[in-house]
């Protein structure tokens, strides 16, 4: 009688990481490369929260119970010392680099659409251009020229995007400029003029203009103000 022969096993489908593991891997890599040393300052904030939770519990006379609870407490802790150190090195990654703020801009996710790149001249000036519900936002990076390149932005779009306000943010250092590193709080804290169904019509009609103009480079910056979940 002859042998069955096995069917051939199928290798098992690798899972996927989960997406907050990635974003904290990418996290942790940045971070690294400013402060080589960043794991062990997370590991000793870890241990020391935990320590002044083991004490405070010995001194109560419930020492597993308040040390049971101060481990979520010194997890939080260097999370959050985390995600700051985080954020810092992430600007200084791109800090100086042609297409910096449409990386900031870009990570901005919920109620924002930018196109990077949208105007340019030969000085690498650039100007990028965004719908949110606070309107249309101009932003403009480079030297004193870029003002020119913001202003026929805003004329365009002043002309095509009838009703919606426009609002121009100049980035750098110095009077009238705002840093790479407020750009985010600058921008998403602008009063918000237009409903949500205004922002979708607003959104589909800006997209009908194209994308960039401008090559720049790609990669947005994420955003680190808050910890994922699981």
């Amino acid at each position: 009688m002859a042998k069955k022969e096995k069917a051939p096993k199928v290798p098992k489908a690798k899972k996927a990481k989960p997406e907050w593991m990635k974003t904290l891997g990418n996290a942790y890599s940045i971070a690294s490369k400013a402060q080589p040393l960043i794991g062990l300052w997370l590991g000793l904030i870890f241990i020391v929260v935990l320590a002044i939770g083991v004490t405070i519990g010995i001194q109560l006379g419930h020492p597993i119970y308040v040390t049971i609870l101060t481990v979520p407490l010194a997890t939080l802790v260097a999370l959050f010392i985390f995600s700051r150190l985080a954020e810092r090195a992430a600007y200084a990654s791109i800090e100086g680099q042609l297409g910096a703020g449409a990386s900031v801009l870009m990570s901005i996710r919920k109620g924002w659409h930018t196109v990077p790149g949208v105007a340019a001249n030969r000085n690498q000036d650039v100007v990028h251009r965004s719908i949110s519900r606070a309107g249309v936002v101009i932003t403009g990076e480079g030297g004193h020229a870029v003002r020119t390149l913001m202003t026929d932005e805003r004329r365009k779009m002043e002309r095509f995007m009838t009703g919606v306000p426009v609002h121009e943010v100049l980035i750098g250092d110095g009077e009238g400029r705002v840093s790479i590193r407020k750009l985010q709080k600058h921008v998403t804290r602008l009063p918000k003029k237009l409903s949500k169904a205004q922002y979708r019509e607003a959104a589909a009609r800006m997209r009908s203009l194209g994308g960039p103009n401008v090559p720049l480079p790609k990669g947005p910056m994420p955003n680190m103000r808050k910890v994922p979940k699981r």
